[in-house]
C-alpha cells in the first residue's frame, strides 16, 4: 500500500524575526494545506531548511507537525543525513514521534558509491519499521541513485517502498519505472515534471509549488489519476511560469517570499540563505498574480 497518492507539500519552516521556529505560523500553514486538499505533509525536508536546524529543533518541529496534523493526512519526516549514524538517529526519533514515513536524502558532500548508497539506506531502513522514501536530488548532493540501486534496495529491504525523483533525467526515471514496476513507488521531486513522471507510472509529487497552490497541485495529480492527461498537461503548463519563479533562486528562498506576499508570515531565512533579489521577486509577484494566488 502506498504512503500517499497525489500531492504532498514539502512544507517550509516559518521563523520568527530572531530566527527561532514560529510554531503558530507553522500551524497556520498546516491548516491551510489540509483545507486545500494536500494529500500528505513532508516536514523538515530541503524546503523546510532542515540543514540549518539543530537536531533538537529538527525533532521538535517533526513532533509538533505530527501533533497538529493528528492523523488527518500522512506526515513524512525528512530524516536523511550524509552520516548514516545521524540518519538512523533522526529516523528512529521520528518513528517514536508517530511519523507515517521518513524521507531519506542521498548522502551529500561525501558522495558515496552505489555500494555505499546501498549500505547507507539499508542500514537506516533496517533500524526502523516505518516506510522509507529515498530522495534522489543529485543537483544538491552530487550523488545519483541509479535505477538498479533503487530497485535492489526496494526488493531487499521491506520498508523501502518509494523514491522521490528529482534528478530531472526523464530517461533515467523511465528506466526506473521499467525496472521497478510493482516494486517501488515513484514520486516526482520536480514541480515542472509532475505530468511526465505520472505518465510513466508515478503516483504523485512531493511539491514546493503546493506551499502556495495546494489545491491546484492536487488537481494536476487527480487529472492524471482520472486518465485525463491532456487536461493535466495543460494545468502543468499553466503553472510553469510560477514554478520557474519559485526556482529562480535556490529553494526555499522564492517560496518563502511568496508565502510572505500571501500574508502567511513565514518569516526570514536562515543563513547562508538570504532574501530574494528584488528583480526576481518582482517577476515572482507578477507570476503569482497571473496564476491567481496573489
Amino acid at each position: 500500500m502506498s504512503i500517499f497518492n497525489g500531492a504532498a507539500v514539502a512544507i517550509v519552516t516559518p521563523f520568527n524575526a530572531d530566527g527561532s521556529v514560529n510554531y503558530e505560523k507553522l500551524d497556520n500553514l498546516i491548516e491551510y494545506q489540509i483545507k486545500n486538499s494536500t494529500d500528505a505533509i513532508v516536514i523538515c525536508g530541503t524546503t523546510g531548511e532542515a540543514s540549518t536546524l539543530s537536531h533538537e529543533e529538527h525533532l521538535d518541529v517533526v513532533r509538533h507537525c505530527i501533533k497538529t496534523v493528528n492523523k488527518r493526512v500522512p506526515v513524512i519526516a525528512g530524516t536523511g543525513s550524509n552520516s548514516t549514524e545521524t540518519a538512523i538517529y533522526l529516523s528512529q526519533e521520528a518513528e517514536k514521534a508517530g511519523a507515517d514515513a521518513v524521507l531519506l536524502v542521498t548522502p551529500y558532500y561525501n558522495k558515496a558509491t552505489q555500494g555505499g548508497l546501498y549500505v547507507h539506506f539499508k542500514d537506516t531502513a533496517d533500524a526502523i519499521n516505518v516506510p522509507c522514501i529515498l530522495y534522489n536530488v543529485p543537483s544538491r548532493t552530487g550523488c545519483n541513485i541509479l535505477p538498479e540501486t533503487a530497485v535492489k534496495l526496494a526488493k531487499d529491504v521491506k520498508n523501502i517502498v518509494a523514491i522521490k525523483e528529482a534528478s530531472g533525467n526523464i530517461s533515467q526515471i523511465a528506466k526506473l519505472a521499467h525496472l521497478g514496476a510493482g516494486v517501488i513507488d515513484i514520486y516526482s521531486g520536480n514541480d515542472d515534471q509532475i505530468v511526465p513522471i505520472m505518465s510513466l507510472g508515478g503516483i504523485g509529487v512531493i511539491s514546493v509549488l503546493s506551499n502556495v497552490a495546494p489545491q491546484q497541485t492536487h488537481d494536476i495529480c487527480q487529472a492524471c489519476f482520472d486518465g485525463d492527461f491532456k487536461k493535466a498537461a495543460q494545468m502543468q503548463l499553466d503553472a510553469l511560469p510560477l514554478i520557474d519563479s519559485l526556482f529562480s533562486e535556490v529553494n526555499p528562498i522564492p517560496v518563502k517570499k511568496a508565502l510572505n506576499l500571501m500574508g502567511f508570515e513565514a518569516g526570514p531565512l536562515r543563513k547562508p540563505l538570504t532574501e530574494m533579489e528584488e528583480a526576481h521577486a518582482k517577476i515572482l509577484e507578477e507570476n503569482m498574480k497571473a496564476y491567481g494566488i496573489y
